[in-house]
């Protein structure tokens, strides 16, 4: 039994890397629709494990539209935006949350739904830190994830706002955001940024150590869907995502893609986002 759900696993993998290869020309009369997966930097998937993980969502969309649903699992952000900008997916759900903002800001896409929990900025310090305040961080040496990543821009947006922006030779950036705790722990830097959701704050809390600033609460996870998709189907959709809450299987699917469940509400913060991300550091 093992090696035939290997077996389904690899032909579905093969399957989307074709789909992927050729251009896609779906419409709702396709015989199946496209689910576009990007986990960003973070996710340490092959295409088999992805369909493997979100394939129980796949068939909530399919179930909610009466049409199969195929993952495609997308690794580099430049094929995911290029996939965007081509309608080549139905649906996209996608980390991080710029990606979908995107979609619907500038190649036709409408919101569907965001996971909870939110993300936030965090600005953490160690336990014996004597830095109390945000406005203590002035002056200070300062440890980011790459400059071009989301987070590090939603960081800095949030300094921005609280004028407690670092000078350009106080921040190092680094790849991962374990490089961060890491520098914090090693006496390298005095102050942290650090994403809500990634394991290193989830880590950093548990270890007791000091959360000094949390940012606005910002869609997480977002889906969007392409203008194939009407807004009648994407209520059905919606509804279905949030009827998931309430059925044991749905709970299972929640889990497998590790969120808490879907919210439906908060369209108007991703659209948001991307202003409050641009806005210039100086005027």
């Amino acid at each position: 039994m093992q090696s035939h759900r290997l077996s389904q696993l690899l032909g579905a993998s093969a399957a989307c890397l074709s789909l992927w290869a050729a251009p896609l020309t779906l419409s709702h009369s396709a015989t199946y629709l496209t689910l576009g997966i990007s986990e960003g930097t973070s996710g340490g998937l092959d295409h088999a494990q992805a369909i493997a993980k979100y394939e129980g969502l796949a068939n909530v969309l399919a179930k909610s539209l009466g049409q199969k649903v195929n993952v495609v699992f997308v690794r580099e952000f430049k094929a995911l935006e290029t996939g965007m900008k081509e309608a080549r997916f139905d649906f996209v759900m996608a980390r991080p949350s710029d990606y979908p903002a995107r979609a619907m800001r500038d190649f036709g896409y409408r919101f569907v739904a965001s996971a909870l929990p939110d993300g936030q900025c965090l600005i953490v310090v160690p336990k014996d830190s004597k830095i109390t305040s945000l406005e203590g961080i002035r002056g200070q040496r300062l440890v980011m994830p790459e400059q071009i990543s989301y987070m590090s821009r939603l960081c800095r947006a949030e300094m921005r706002e609280n004028k407690v922006l670092p000078g350009k030779d106080n921040v190092k950036y680094v790849r991962e955001q374990g490089a961060v705790t890491f520098y914090l722990q090693n006496k390298l830097a005095d102050v942290g940024a650090l994403a809500s959701y990634s394991g290193a704050a989830a880590k950093w809390t548990q270890e007791g150590q000091t959360v000094l600033f949390k940012g606005k609460p910002q869609p997480y996870f977002p889906m969007v869907a392409s203008a194939r998709i009407s807004p009648a189907q994407i209520a059905q959709v919606q509804r279905s995502l949030v009827e998931m809450g309430s059925e044991e299987s749905g709970q299972a699917v929640f889990k497998t893609i590790g969120v808490q469940k879907f919210d439906i509400s908060t369209e108007q913060r991703l659209r948001d986002l991307l202003p409050f991300l641009e806005k210039p550091e100086t005027p």
